[in-house]
């Protein structure tokens, strides 16, 4: 069926002076990704990107509108499905608020990492390489 696009969050803070990045786990596999989903009806990227963000990791904050990367990974959906390869579009998000219970609370945990330590955890080399060489201060927001 084709390449599926999808919306991931890259969200980052400031802490004591070095900029950390928040992981979440997969609820299956138990790998460290950032929040991503697909597209929704009447939502820019940026935005889906956002609401992934609530949804997975209980984050609220300012999503910037511009991609600042792609990564290419296969996903497996249930078993006697066919492999899926998806490519995510990636928008970086300020998080301003980190919400204790959010819908997805219970199905994964969330780590806040510095970027290399983040690119070390990605299971994604594509991801990896946009997470190492993330710096918000190159943003043009």
């Amino acid at each position: 069926m084709g390449v599926r696009t999808q919306f991931g969050a890259l969200i980052w803070r400031i802490r004591k002076d070095r900029v950390e990045v928040l992981l979440v786990q997969t609820r299956r596999r138990k790998r460290w990704i950032i929040p991503k989903g697909w597209p929704m009806e009447g939502q820019t990227p940026a935005k889906a990107a956002a609401t992934e963000a609530y949804e997975e990791a209980g984050i609220i904050g300012k999503v910037a509108p511009i991609c600042i990367g792609l990564y290419s990974y296969t996903k497996y959906p249930r078993a006697g499905t066919d492999p899926l390869p998806c490519m995510v579009a990636v928008f970086p998000m300020k998080a301003s608020k980190i919400l204790k219970d959010y819908p997805e609370s219970g199905q994964r945990k969330r780590k806040w990492v510095s970027t290399n330590k983040a690119a070390e955890m990605a299971g994604e080399p594509e991801l990896a390489q946009i997470l190492r060489h993330f710096d918000p201060r190159l943003l043009r927001l």
